[in-house]
Parts: C-alpha cells; sequence; structure tokens
C-alpha cells in the first residue's frame, strides 16, 4: 500500500509519498514513488503514484520515453510539448488507459492494475495546477474548495489536513502539516512506510530546487513527531473532562 499527498497552495505546491511497496512480515520493499520532470524556467511536473507497481512505473517510463524521443509512438504531443497543464493531465491519463489496456488485453483482470496519480506543476505563466488522476485515465482539479488530494492510505492522515489546511499557508508551514499527516499514517498503519520524498514548489520558479527524502532518523521528522505527541497529549488534558 502507500501514502501520497499533494496540496495547490497560493504560493506553490506540496507533494509528499511514502516508498513502501510491500510490508508481509518477512518482505518488506521500498521504491520510490514521487517523480519529477523539469525544463528549468519553462516547466515543471511532479507525480505521486499509488497502486500496481508494474502499472505506475510503466507508465512513468513511457511519459519519461516519449519526453526524451522528443514524440510519442506516433508523434503525439509530450509533457515537452503541450501546452497547459489540463493538456498535461491528459497525457497523464491517457498513459495511465493504455497500460492497464495491455494488460487487460492480455486477460488478466483490470482490477488487478488499479492505480492511481496526484499530478501537479506549472507550465510558462499559467498557474500551478493539481490533478488526481483515476485509474480509468479520467481526472479532477484542485480548486478553492479542495486544495489537497490524497491517494492510498489517506484516512489516518485525512483529519488533520480537513482541519488546518487552508491556501494561504506558507509553503514550509504546509510541509510541516503534511509530515505530520505522515505521522499520523504511519503510527496506525505497516503498510505506509519511511523513507518519505517531499517536494516543496515555489510558485513561478519553474524549477525544482526544494527536493528531500526524509530518512526514518532525520532529526526534523523525529522531532517533529515527538513534538507533536506531547502536544496532543496536553490538549487533552486541558479539556474539561466528560462528566457522565
Amino acid at each position: 500500500m502507500t501514502y501520497c499527498v499533494g496540496l495547490k497552495l497560493n504560493r506553490g505546491l506540496v507533494m509528499a509519498a511514502d516508498t513502501r511497496t510491500n510490508a508481509g512480515l518477512d518482505n518488506i520493499a521500498s521504491f520510490r514513488k514521487l517523480h519529477t520532470w523539469e525544463v528549468r524556467g519553462e516547466r515543471v511536473f511532479i507525480v505521486l503514484s499509488a497502486g500496481n507497481l508494474a502499472v505506475t512505473q510503466a507508465v512513468i517510463a513511457d511519459l519519461d520515453e516519449a519526453m526524451k524521443a522528443g514524440g510519442g509512438t506516433d508523434g503525439e504531443a509530450t509533457l515537452t510539448s503541450v501546452n497547459s497543464m489540463y493538456q498535461a493531465a491528459k497525457l497523464v491519463g491517457r498513459a495511465l488507459k493504455t497500460v492497464r489496456k495491455s494488460h487487460t488485453d492480455e486477460g488478466l483482470s483490470g482490477d488487478a492494475f488499479s492505480a492511481q496519480f496526484i499530478f501537479g506543476g506549472q507550465i510558462g505563466k499559467e498557474e500551478p495546477r493539481l490533478f488526481h488522476i483515476y485509474a480509468e485515465g479520467n481526472f479532477i482539479e484542485a480548486k478553492s474548495d479542495t486544495p489537497f488530494f490524497q491517494i492510498g492510505e489517506h484516512k489516518y492522515g485525512k483529519p488533520i489536513l480537513d482541519r488546518v489546511v487552508g491556501r494561504d499557508m506558507r509553503l514550509g508551514e504546509a510541509a510541516k502539516v503534511v509530515l505530520l499527516s505522515f505521522d499520523s499514517t504511519l503510527r496506525s498503519n505497516l503498510s505506509v512506510g519511511m523513507p518519505i520524498d517531499l517536494v516543496v514548489y515555489n510558485k513561478d520558479t519553474l524549477a525544482i530546487d526544494r527536493l528531500r527524502r526524509i530518512e526514518k532518523d532525520d532529526p526534523y521528522f523525529s522531532k517533529l513527531s515527538a513534538t507533536w505527541s506531547e502536544q496532543l497529549r496536553k490538549a487533552v488534558e486541558k479539556i474539561e473532562e466528560f462528566d457522565i
């Protein structure tokens, strides 16, 4: 399983993913689920993936190869040639649909090859945009009333995002909230595991300059987790007890 979250804020984007893909008793595996592309000064893309690893890796590889080749197999548009994030999201959705169809055409169950993406970025002077791309290839976009998306094991980390996230947050503050969301998820679900890959993208920079991998022994994350637990206990103590 996995946990990924993406925030679209007035100042830019904050996106993060764990790396655990298997959590059996004697078979724990990790793979990167956050990928980035950039044409520096022109466009940046960030994608988070959840679901069947073979499918998500194939989609990323197809998009990457098309970009490097300067065009798709039939000369279609690529992430380097589209003029808007909407068109870029359509490309990712189409690639996902194509990869899944190739498996089902071989007689394999489509449900076994389900996958989803959170896809964000910026092209030129267009505003940064964020999309949730479903297994079928269709997608929705983050708007003012929905400033974040989650995929994977989202239920443990959702409450703090619902209570705290606002579009006018500073990016560093938003990154802190995202990591608290991961801390809650890690404590409650073994299928989500560190390290965590985190990107903080500043609007209009058109460059991926703030990309960090947070390991299990990361000093900031350890302090964040301990402080959060302590402050929660203090908050509970301050609330008036229930009188039965």
